[in-house]
């Protein structure tokens, strides 16, 4: 079960972000992920493959 309670964003670890260029079969085939997580928690993140910059998700 997921709380639907908020928490104080003044208490929370920051978000870091990451990305990544991963290649896949061999070379054949590329793409592009960005990661944001949460650093103080295992299930709070968002993962990304179908975007390259975050200006294009207008």
């Amino acid at each position: 079960m997921t709380s639907t309670d908020t928490e104080d964003p003044e208490t929370l670890d920051p978000l870091t972000t990451s990305a990544y260029h991963v290649t896949v079969d061999d070379g054949r085939d590329s793409f592009y992920a960005l990661s944001i997580e949460r650093e103080d928690s295992d299930t709070a993140y968002l993962m990304s493959d179908t975007v390259v910059a975050l200006d294009q998700m207008r």
